[in-house]
């Protein structure tokens, strides 16, 4: 693949993203478009439930929001530095995407009742609660209040296990991004979402037996990597 087979679904797509037309139904059609120009094979185990308001999962690339955003149109929390890239910055304001800088009490704060009033207005939504990326062998320590929100405001959510058996899929701070691209570039890579039974608060007694049910449903198994 060339970068023309990334770069073309994103400009393809800028005109209406950028007026603000259909802003989650254009991010969906972009990340449909771009998943195959990644040389990304994705197979989808169990049953994704577009009835469900909240999908939540563990996190090991940046390209983990362009898989299960392929799979319906969703808001979704992402870092600060999205919204100043040149181009894509304008109609990710405007896609139902919320920025946060997690090292900041006060971003995060922000972003959380962003994520809650969407929510509130009926918008679906994707959550990562571990707010980083990890190789695929633990769950990071949750950041929580997402799914609290959720709790409260008696929505239920659906855990999707991201995994892969490809050891270069999953992308950390630690890495460049370039170097990344071009292993994709030149590998055909597989990913399984894996849709497990949807999580109603109703049948917890509190949030954090809510929030266990998910740490459980979202920990990497054996079967995950090579």
């Amino acid at each position: 693949m060339s970068w023309t087979g990334v770069l073309w679904p994103t400009f393809a797509l800028l005109p209406r993203l950028a007026a603000g037309a259909e802003p989650q139904p254009g991010m969906h059609r972009w990340a449909r478009r771009l998943l195959p120009a990644l040389c990304i094979d994705l197979t989808i185990a169990g049953r994704p439930r577009t009835d469900i308001p909240l999908w939540v999962a563990n996190h090991l690339s940046w390209v983990d929001p362009v898989v299960l955003m392929s799979l319906r149109p969703m808001g979704t929390i992402a870092k600060g530095e999205v919204s100043g890239y040149p181009l894509i910055g304008r109609w990710a304001k405007q896609s139902g995407l919320h920025f946060v800088d997690r090292e900041d009490a006060t971003s995060r704060a922000a972003a959380l009742a962003c994520f809650t009033a969407s929510l509130l207005e009926g918008r679906d939504m994707l959550l990562f609660p571990e707010g980083t990326t990890t190789r695929g062998d633990r769950l990071a320590t949750f950041y929580e209040g997402g799914l609290r929100a959720a709790f409260d405001l008696g929505l239920p959510a659906q855990p999707m296990r991201i995994s892969s058996p490809a050891p270069h899929y999953p992308w950390t701070g630690d890495e460049t991004l370039l170097p990344h691209l071009r292993t994709l570039f030149a590998t055909r890579t597989l990913v399984t979402v894996t849709a497990g039974e949807p999580l109603y608060p109703a049948d917890f007694c509190d949030p954090t037996v809510w929030i266990s049910a998910f740490r459980a449903a979202l920990s990497p198994r054996s079967s995950d990597v090579c």
